[in-house]
């Protein structure tokens, strides 16, 4: 009974921590400034764009140029979440033909019990990859926000939304694997066990 619901429970998180991955990797937030001079208006920076949020005007980006241009936390930031998008989407491929609600392959359990467990390997360096990045930036703002040698007059970039999304996609994708790699070291009751102890039971209580 446990089996199945834990399953279940581990592709929901794995796949809501991919999808939050995904909106993580191309949202515009990773970084916020608001400028004291005007604050109407408010920039963001994120891995492909950068944007400026005007009360009046809506929202207006622009992509990067060139990727060697960026800062080298923005670049390697870049290439780990697509490896993290890339090892979530094949992790919820491989999980999901493990299964043990799917028909396909029923009577293989030791080849699904692979598969699941390789699946859930890959949420935990899916979940791994999107966290490190995540914090890097956060790390590097706070520094660069704290930064004696920078005149108090300067703007500071702040942290963005970006970020606790991505801290909560890493979460979701590291427990979904967990879930997923603690059934298959679960023990399965196999059904004809089930049925065998049920009619051994009845045969009992015929005797008494």
């Amino acid at each position: 009974v446990y089996r199945p619901m834990m399953q279940c429970s581990g592709i929901v998180f794995s796949l809501l921590g991919w999808v939050l991955s995904c909106l993580t990797t191309y949202l515009p937030q990773w970084k916020n400034l608001n400028l004291e001079l005007n604050e109407l208006e408010i920039w963001t920076m994120g891995l492909w764009q950068a944007c400026v949020v005007q009360e009046e005007g809506g929202m207006q980006c622009k992509d990067f140029d060139s990727f060697l241009a960026l800062p080298p936390e923005l670049r390697i930031s870049r290439i780990l979440m697509v490896f993290s998008n890339g090892s979530g989407l094949l992790g919820l491929l491989l999980s999901g033909f493990g299964l043990d609600c799917l028909k396909i392959g029923e009577r293989q359990q030791e080849q699904k019990k692979r598969l699941l467990l390789f699946g859930g390997m890959l949420f935990w360096i899916s979940g791994i990859t999107a966290i490190v990045p995540v914090s890097w930036v956060a790390h590097s703002t706070v520094q660069e926000f704290w930064d004696e040698n920078i005149p108090d007059i300067v703007p500071r970039w702040d942290f963005g939304e970006a970020l606790f999304v991505g801290w909560l996609a890493g979460f979701c994708l590291i427990l979904g694997g967990s879930l997923l790699n603690c059934t298959v070291c679960s023990t399965e009751v196999h059904p004809s066990s089930v049925h065998y102890a049920v009619a051994e039971q009845q045969d009992q209580c015929q005797h008494l």
